[in-house]
């Protein structure tokens, strides 16, 4: 199975790319980061569509995982991210996925083992669990652990749906 995960930000957007083996080994496709910053913010909006639409043309995944929305301490700060996940989730869903969202806590959790890990330790457990040659920047890191959550959880989910249909 092949999964994109999405860091959603209306300065920057991460995306990642995993797939999933019949063992659940997981394997990093591709990564990065959408850098949307000076631009006016409706072009930005524009921008993180189009752009994602170009990745989910060149890896074609079967399913996403993009990070829920959080309470912010920052009215315009918080409106502003909702619209840029909106482009985000848009483009999922013109993208014929299965979208799945994961709080940070969860996204986290998942890949470092700890709900309130630093950036710095989501990359470098990034780096560890997908065998990378380095580091990803930091968006594209929270990615590629929002698809590893989604793996994680996929893989659960499929465990108990065998052991219940015994």
């Amino acid at each position: 199975m092949r999964i994109i995960g999405i860091d959603p930000g209306s300065l920057r957007t991460g995306y990642g790319v995993i797939e999933v083996d019949g063992r659940g080994r997981l394997r990093s496709i591709g990564y990065g980061c959408m850098v949307v910053a000076g631009r006016p913010f409706p072009e930005r909006i524009g921008a993180i569509h189009a752009g994602l639409v170009e990745v989910l043309a060149e890896f074609r995944p079967e399913a996403a995982a993009i990070e829920a929305v959080f309470m912010a301490r920052n009215a315009d700060s918080a409106l502003k991210l909702g619209q840029a996940r909106g482009a985000a989730l848009v483009a999922l869903l013109q993208g014929g996925l299965p979208v799945h969202e994961y709080t940070a806590l969860q996204i986290k959790k998942a890949a470092v083992g700890g709900g309130h890990a630093a950036k710095e330790q989501v990359q470098h457990m990034v780096r560890v669990l997908l065998s990378l040659a380095e580091a990803p920047q930091a968006d594209a890191a929270d990615a590629l652990a929002c698809a590893i959550c989604h793996a994680h959880h996929a893989g659960t989910s499929s465990i108990w749906a065998r052991e219940s249909s015994r």
